[in-house]
């Protein structure tokens, strides 16, 4: 087995074991899918794959919105374990500055971190927020939270503070508004912006026939 292949190997072991229990939508199966779709985007770029797997795989390992809002954990777990397995320092560094730009919420700050191996694990965690399983965690996260399905007396808010997008509690259906319908134009490779549209349209899709079924007209 090759050095990449060991310390994947034993990345799955320890993130498997991290997220026991954890919200459906932010669970292993989601780590897995991500790690998938990043290595299909990879294949299409030039990048450091082993930066792009281990920042796919710990993306989530310690995600701050279940963790009091600490976002400092999650690259202090990541790189624990690199350091234990003695990962290269350029590498460990890589990852844990995916783990702190990957996030959605990070589009309404300033930060300008920017490289490849970000750009194809963010494509990867946006797409799993598209499409058929980006609706089924919308849904389960929302019931999560014990937030309304939808209220059409709530409308969908243009946040413009990370503070406020982390603190909003406004129901599922408004969500695919103030996030998911945009996650199509910020995709950065050319792989990922390609998976989107697919995915875009079945949730336009969607909402729409769940506003006919809301209304009592399908």
């Amino acid at each position: 087995m090759t050095a990449h292949n060991e310390i994947i190997e034993k990345t799955l072991v320890f993130v498997q074991q991290q997220l026991q229990g954890a919200e459906a939508g932010h669970d292993w199966f989601h780590i897995e899918r991500v790690w998938k779709t990043a290595k299909h985007i990879a294949a299409q770029e030039t990048s450091n794959l082993l930066v792009v797997e281990l920042g796919a795989l710990l993306h989530d390992i310690a995600d701050a919105k279940f963790h009091n809002g600490d976002e400092t954990l999650g690259p202090r777990i990541a790189r624990q374990f690199l350091e234990k397995e003695q990962v290269a320092e350029p590498v460990i560094t890589a990852v844990e500055n995916i783990i702190r730009h990957i996030s959605f919420k990070g589009s309404y700050t300033s930060e300008n971190y920017k490289t490849i191996e970000l750009d194809i694990v963010q494509d990867a965690d946006r797409l799993d927020a598209l499409g058929a399983i980006g609706i089924a965690r919308a849904f389960n996260y929302g019931g999560y939270k014990n937030r309304k399905l939808y209220d059409p007396a709530i409308k969908p808010a243009h946040y413009t503070t990370k503070e406020q997008y982390k603190n909003n509690e406004a129901p599922t259906i408004n969500h695919f508004y103030e996030k998911l319908f945009l996650l199509k134009d910020k995709m950065n490779t050319a792989t990922g912006k390609q998976m989107a549209e697919d995915r875009h349209r079945f949730m336009e899709t969607f909402v729409e026939q769940f506003y006919q079924e809301w209304n009592g007209l399908n």
